[in-house]
């Protein structure tokens, strides 16, 4: 994304004076049209870091859908309701987030007790074990 050129930002102003009437238009002083400018220019809220906006046309219907992917700083005030479901979503990811994790240190116990040759309950097994020794034995080879 690169800069706004100086023609660029003096066409949206033109571009919007030339939308009312002439004798409106020509009744906007410099310093008007300066604090015109300066307004347009201030919503570079349009510009993001990742701004990912496909459209999808289906083949034999009249409409396209599109999708839209952002990806910036948050730059507007959140009203209470977005406020709450900003908290909710946080508290969701980082609820799945510790779930994950626990879980992953549960499988690594698990192999650091089959390891260790530990069998807490006599001829029953998860079979992750065996699974982890074949893969190392196929792919690696030093396992034994």
């Amino acid at each position: 994304m690169g800069r706004i050129k100086k023609a660029d930002k003096d066409l949206k102003v033109n571009q919007l004076l030339n939308g009312m009437d002439k004798s409106v238009a020509d009744s906007f002083t410099y310093r008007q049209r300066k604090a015109l400018q300066k307004n347009i220019n201030a919503q570079d809220w349009r510009k993001h870091h990742v701004d990912f906006r496909p459209t999808l046309a289906l083949p034999f219907l009249p409409w396209s859908f599109y999708v839209v992917f952002l990806v910036g700083v948050n730059r507007r005030g959140l009203l209470p309701a977005e406020r709450f479901i900003a908290f909710t979503m946080f508290l969701s990811a980082v609820f799945l987030a510790g779930l994950l994790v626990i879980g992953c240190v549960f499988v690594l116990i698990y192999l650091l007790k089959s390891w260790l040759g530990i069998d807490l309950f006599p001829n029953e097994s998860l079979g992750i074990w065996g699974e982890f020794k074949n893969y190392f034995k196929t792919y690696i080879g030093f396992i034994k």
